[in-house]
């Protein structure tokens, strides 16, 4: 089974439109979360999204603001001005849709889990070794895939917690070894925060137990005019090239 791996595409099209013309060929889609926010697109998102032939999906944050699940009080100023404008542009029957999400952590198969934020808390972010540990320890399988900090990131754990990488160029490929479990970050479509502004995406074969996290460039200019053009807070667009 050959896994596409998306997660954070913040109303991001043209990322979006990017990633999967690059995908190639997989059997099916695994999308973790947070389809809208900060991005001019939200409604083309969630369509694209629908569309795909075969996926699994959990929500994120935004989505959960977004269509009125949990409140903006988490939100710094600039995410709460885009949630607000989300939620307004939206229409119903998307709205509907990505309030029906479910929540992270959910088993794939026997190899695999994903999640938005942790496996134990699917809005906490996973960036200390505190984090990843307590994360290893409520893990149900032995790889699992989150998103939620944009940022790729992969660990292994056997006898200690290892950072493998950091994951960085066009491709990174990684092998599971059986004997090991795993806790990945493939990245943010939309809204890339690791200096790369390329959008990022996952392809998981799990005959081979092999994870490959893959940039593609796409479109910036277009999505940097529309998120102004929407009267969207200006520095939205500006970080979209920096990939920050």
């Amino acid at each position: 089974m050959k896994y596409l791996i998306l997660s954070d595409i913040h109303a991001n099209i043209e990322a979006l439109d990017a990633v999967l013309a690059a995908a190639g060929d997989y059997d099916h889609a695994l999308v973790l979360g947070d389809l809208v926010g900060y991005g001019a697109n939200p409604d083309q998102v969630v369509d694209r999204i629908r569309a795909l032939p075969s996926a699994t999906l959990i929500r994120g944050n935004h989505d959960k603001v977004a269509t009125g699940i949990a409140t903006v009080e988490s939100f710094n100023h600039l995410a709460r001005h885009a949630i607000q404008w989300t939620a307004a542009t939206l229409s119903a029957d998307r709205r509907d849709w990505l309030a029906a999400l479910p929540a992270g952590p959910v088993t794939i198969d026997e190899l695999a889990e994903i999640c938005h934020g942790a496996p134990f808390d699917e809005d906490a972010y996973i960036f200390d070794d505190l984090d990843v540990r307590r994360a290893f320890k409520a893990m149900r399988r032995p790889l699992c895939i989150f998103g939620h900090t944009h940022v790729p990131a992969a660990f292994r754990f056997d006898t200690g917690v290892q950072l493998i990488g950091p994951p960085r160029g066009e491709r990174f490929r990684l092998t599971l070894d059986s004997d090991a479990a795993y806790l990945v970050n493939c990245g943010a479509v939309g809204q890339p925060r690791d200096g790369d502004p390329r959008a990022a995406f996952g392809v998981l074969d799990a005959g081979s137990r092999t994870l490959t996290m893959v940039r593609v460039t796409y479109d910036v200019a277009t999505a940097q005019a529309k998120i102004i053009a929407a009267g969207l807070p200006e520095v939205l667009a500006q970080r979209l090239s920096i990939g920050r």
